[in-house]
């Protein structure tokens, strides 16, 4: 006795039952699925914000806090680097580039990164891509800005706009309205922080403070932007600086000579370890909605239990029919089973296509608002694994209805009134 018409038969008289077991399943397969992508592709994506550095060099503090403000632009720095130990250290002969990072200044919420020109051409993310420009070119002139992807789309701005930096990240900070700044350049989304930065030179970030003293604007000593331009703009300080080297098995043994500074207490970091031990931090979350992705496929399973074990008592008759035809109790067994396995794969079919579709629709809006590019690969080894369990745990809820239909009686069927 085949199992499969049978099977295909007894759903179809069932049929809208079934379409709702179907689209509980498929649902749940779907979200499972597309957090478990949306994790990978995070973890991907935060694991590439910076590629091709072998060092960060700070003041001493934590990894993680130094990782934090100086390429996520979270929080602030303890202390300040002195701009002569940067030169000292970017000099060292396994030194290959430098790029020192000053920050603490903001424009209409987004961060203000003072650097050199040599971030555009050694500053690397994902795999190894350079940071390329939408529109104009890198700043050349004191008083030049280039803005990330986002800054520019949020702010609807354009090359050669004027822009006003504040002092400080704050909803109050003060703006340097006498020296304002020319937008040259506009960077393509990358999804990193440089999409929300906006860049000026280190010259640049001495000049808008040539009038401050101790983060206060010095009333009556105001010094204009064409005065500004005559000072000595050299830095003092920096918040931080990135480091490349010329061979990458020398990084251990520089890092252990800029950790033992003599000048000042510095801390340089492997990027890779840091991003890492970060990942172990906010990876808790992603993992706790997985779990509850996962507690969403039981309930649709349970779901589909209840569902066939509610009609169990229906189908008696039934059951008792093909035993008269001759059926043995492991075909009613079987019957069962065959259903609820055909019950997952339909569903876990629809999944992918709801699973496919959402990822097709969401792509573009999830790469140009989070930086997130979720792609349409086929399902991946954990992925694959996690549609085996679902399939496994499918057959599994299908045998208890199973064991029960084993269990009645020919008589006990037969017995039924119509």
């Amino acid at each position: 006795m085949t199992l499969l018409p049978l099977a295909l038969k007894s759903l179809a008289n069932r049929r809208f039952t079934v379409a709702l077991t179907l689209a509980t399943i498929a649902i749940s397969v779907a979200l499972l699925l597309g957090v478990q992508r949306v994790h990978d592709e995070a973890r991907r994506s935060f694991a590439s914000t910076i590629s091709g550095t072998d060092l960060i060099v700070g003041a001493r503090s934590g990894p993680i806090n130094l990782l934090l403000y100086s390429i996520f632009h979270i929080g602030d720095a303890t202390n300040n680097v002195a701009w002569r130990s940067y030169l000292e250290i970017s000099a060292l002969p396994a030194v290959d580039w430098a790029v020192p990072i000053s920050l603490g200044d903001s424009h209409r919420g987004f961060r203000v990164v003072g650097t050199t020109g040599e971030m555009f051409t050694h500053y690397r993310y994902g795999a190894k891509h350079a940071l390329e420009f939408s529109a104009g070119a890198a700043f050349d002139d004191l008083y030049d800005a280039v803005v990330g992807a986002e800054v520019a789309d949020k702010l609807g701005y354009a090359v050669v706009q004027s822009i006003v930096l504040s002092h400080g990240t704050g909803a109050l900070a003060d703006e340097h309205a006498d020296k304002p700044f020319r937008i040259v350049g506009i960077l393509q989304p990358s999804g990193t922080p440089v999409d929300t930065s906006v860049f000026v030179s280190l010259a640049a970030i001495q000049a808008i403070h040539a009038d401050w003293q101790s983060g206060t604007h010095i009333p009556g000593q105001e010094i204009s932007a064409d005065a500004a331009r005559k000072l000595d703009l050299t830095p003092t300080t920096i918040t931080a600086f990135l480091l490349g080297l010329k061979s990458r098995p020398a990084v251990f043994g520089l890092q252990r000579q800029i950790d033992d500074y003599h000048a000042e207490p510095l801390l340089a970091i492997l990027p890779g370890i840091a991003l890492q031990q970060l990942w172990g931090l906010v990876g808790v979350a992603e993992n706790a909605l997985l779990i509850v992705s996962a507690l969403v496929v039981v309930a649709g399973l349970l779901g589909m239990l209840t569902a066939m074990i509610t009609t169990l008592n229906e189908r008696r008759r039934e059951m008792a029919i093909l035993r008269a035809l001759g059926a043995h109790p492991r075909v009613m067994f079987g019957l069962l089973v065959f259903e609820a396995a055909v019950l997952t794969v339909c569903g876990i079919v629809l999944g992918l296509a709801l699973l496919y579709a959402g990822l097709a629709l969401g792509a573009g809006y999830a790469q140009a608002h989070y930086g997130l590019h979720v792609g349409l690969d086929f399902p991946g080894t954990r992925e694959l694994i996690l549609l085996g369990a679902v399939c496994g745990g499918g057959i599994l809820a299908g045998c208890l209805p199973a064991w029960l239909a084993y269990r009645h009686a020919l008589a006990d069927g037969l017995s039924l009134r119509l």
